[in-house]
């Protein structure tokens, strides 16, 4: 079956990778059932809180350079352009490019738009951001209410295309299309291989993609020590940058929730082979992750020489990093594979991760070859005896950390943080996702742990002083009692 599909739309994660939001359980038998399609699913009763695949797809469109985004939407969808062009400018400016500025209009659909239709605005918001802007490109993104009341985004690209010139790329992205908003990202990946990517005019043997979210560049310099170019995706990329990635000797990402579709796709359409491997996030995982570059880029020996000289280089630190953070325990919450990705790191520093909670879960992936990180986490740390799936339901994560009690709290969303710190716990956030990359990304992590822990009194005091908003029926009980399904009646859900 082929992966990708030349149509308007992505396939949602729930039906083509078979995403789950609820599970609790141990790292084991997660993947097993993973593997087996059967996973049990108690649910909840209710959602306090969630995200959107507008917002996912945002973090791709809104850093293309010289790109504008017309927002299909109502207003109140545009609540992240602030954060997202304060990043732009913080992330532009850390990587030494020139200043990015976020370029969006929004259409403003309102409640008289949803009952006699939305087409007029929208091409009047892409005729501004073309006089406004002078984009080179425009995407179009959609949103609940255009999608509910059904505008015809294809032809108004169209349409708009005929006369700018230029390509007008819709990007399909409506909230209440997926519980699983990771999904955002699929389809800003997928109107970006429909409109921009261009079969190679030559192929690069020295050039590697890297898909990641916007950060900085620690992984640049280091592949520098390979003689190898990085064309860092999508995040500040150019359109030429976009366009010739089908040039590229291999193809590797960061973050698995984030880029397998569009690696995989690349493998597919364009013959740029994917990295199988998980990201080089702790020792072993950066050995496995150079060494599979390295074959497809012909440096499989000067790869063991820079590993060796890695090795020698970080041990003395490593070791004393070890040494005095041992024993301490830890717990996790981010996406699906970042969450994997920082227990590796956890594992190689001495730290005892005594559980995980990540966003979603994706039963299988685009392909059988492509990396399992929870499967290499089991077989790099050993199983975890409390993993659960919760899409940022606060409600149930303060009963569990109040459970547990670790002794340091990693989130990757900074929105995260405050959970822990109410409770006392020392909290890291983990905010820009190529920070702790690599061989020094184990040493930085390390040092900014034990930064952290020696302001254990700080968290102390704000808990202190923190009121959590839950009766005293909430405290008393259990947070499998907010499941729908509980121990005596929960049965198995087959995919």
């Amino acid at each position: 079956m082929s992966i990708y599909k030349d149509t308007a739309e992505v396939e949602i994660r729930e039906r083509r990778l078979d995403a789950i939001l609820s599970y609790r359980g141990d790292a084991k038998t997660l993947n097993i059932q993973s593997k087996e399609r059967k996973v049990s699913c108690p649910g909840s009763f209710y959602s306090q809180c969630s995200q959107c695949a507008e917002g996912c797809a945002e973090t791709i469109t809104y850093h293309v350079i010289d790109a504008a985004v017309i927002s299909h939407a109502p207003i109140g969808c545009s609540v992240g352009v602030s954060p997202r062009h304060i990043l732009g400018r913080a992330v532009s400016k850390n990587r030494g490019l020139p200043e990015h500025k976020v370029q969006m209009i929004s259409s403003n659909i309102n409640e008289e738009d949803t009952v006699y239709g939305a087409s007029k605005k929208l091409l009047a918001a892409i005729y501004e951001a073309d006089k406004r802007f002078k984009p080179r490109t425009i995407f179009l993104q959609a949103s609940c209410a255009s999608g509910i009341i059904g505008e015809d985004m294809e032809s108004i690209a169209k349409q708009a295309e005929e006369k700018l010139h230029y390509p007008v790329v819709p990007v399909y992205c409506e909230g209440f299309k997926s519980n699983i908003w990771s999904t955002g990202f699929d389809a800003a990946f997928h109107a970006v291989l429909r409109k921009l990517v261009r079969p190679a005019q030559k192929k690069q043997r020295d050039l590697v993609n890297i898909f990641n979210f916007a950060g900085s560049d620690t992984f640049i310099p280091f592949l520098h020590k390979l003689g190898l170019q990085v064309n860092y995706l999508i995040p500040m990329a150019t359109l030429e940058q976009i366009a010739s990635l089908t040039e590229a000797a291999c193809t590797a990402h960061i973050c698995e929730t984030l880029a397998t579709y569009v690696a995989a796709a690349l493998e597919e359409q364009y013959g740029v082979p994917e990295v199988k491997v998980p990201p080089p996030f702790g020792i072993d995982w950066t050995d496995e992750w150079i060494r599979e570059i390295a074959r497809y880029t012909d440096r499989a020996e000067l790869a063991e020489q820079v590993i060796i000289q890695e090795h020698e280089r970080i041990q003395p630190e490593l070791e004393k990093l070890r040494e005095q953070l041992k024993g301490k325990t830890v717990y996790i919450m981010s996406g699906d594979a970042f969450a994997h990705n920082l227990a590796n790191i956890a594992k190689d520093l001495n730290l005892n991760v005594i559980g995980l909670s990540t966003l979603h879960h994706d039963l299988h992936f685009e392909t059988k070859e492509q990396a399992n990180s929870l499967e290499a986490l089991i077989k790099s740390a050993g199983n975890i005896e409390n993993v659960r799936v919760c899409n940022k339901q606060p409600y149930r994560i303060i009963k569990v950390l109040q459970d547990i009690k670790p002794d340091v709290l990693l989130v990757r969303h900074p929105n995260l943080a405050p959970i822990g710190m109410k409770l006392g716990i020392p909290t890291l956030s983990e905010g820009d996702g190529n920070y702790s990359i690599g061989y020094d990304g184990v040493l930085k992590f390390g040092r900014r742990l034990l930064e952290l822990l020696t302001a254990k009194k700080l968290f102390v005091n704000i808990a202190a002083h923190a009121r959590l908003p839950y009766s005293s029926w909430w405290k008393e009980n259990s947070v499998d009692a907010f499941d729908d399904n509980t121990q005596d009646n929960e049965q198995s859900i087959v995919i």
